[in-house]
């Protein structure tokens, strides 16, 4: 979804608004005096993200077995979750048991990474995407995934083919029912 880890550990149930299909990003965990307290999100901007059918069924599945603690969906027994705690405890064990080695390229931020590649190939735009993710510039959005458009050469000669095969496609069969 894109999240930034804070964003994801200060996710509450009622930010997943099942029915209009959409997660709301208003608060995310930080530390404060080695405390992990809810804060408002960087920038103190809310924000709306799509939510996708998978990911609604995975979240309903995950409050099913896990309920929420005091609406926060994603918890540990004291209470919100601590970015070093998950980091150390339990992300880079499961980098290592499925044979990667944890580095900065692999952290958490990598899912936010991916979710703006898988994005940018499905056709979304810059602009969305940059309010997706919380950016406030579309430019700084450019400037940091630009490398993962798609290839623009061959995305250039198939929209244009797609644009001008079906017209002309219809003055052919057009051309060929005349006698």
């Amino acid at each position: 979804m894109g999240l930034r880890q804070g964003e994801t550990f200060g996710l509450r149930l009622d930010d997943v608004d099942f029915l209009g299909r959409r997660l709301l990003v208003r608060q995310q965990v930080k530390i404060l005096d080695g405390v992990p307290t809810a804060a408002p999100p960087k920038g103190r901007k809310e924000r709306e993200i799509p939510l996708p059918d998978v990911v609604a069924v995975a979240v309903s599945e995950h409050v099913r077995q896990y309920p929420s603690v005091d609406g926060v969906l994603f918890t540990w027994q004291r209470g919100l979750i601590q970015r070093t705690y998950y980091n150390n405890q339990i992300w880079k064990p499961a980098l290592r048991e499925a044979g990667v080695e944890p580095t900065r390229e692999n952290g958490m931020h990598a899912l936010r990474h991916h979710y703006a590649s898988v994005l940018l190939d499905g056709g979304v735009s810059i602009r969305a995407l940059a309010e997706y993710l919380g950016h406030s510039d579309p430019g700084f959005t450019l400037r940091i995934y630009a490398h993962l458009m798609p290839d623009s050469e061959a995305r250039a000669r198939d929209v244009v083919d797609a644009a001008f095969r079906a017209p002309a496609e219809s003055v052919l069969n057009k051309a060929s029912v005349t006698p």
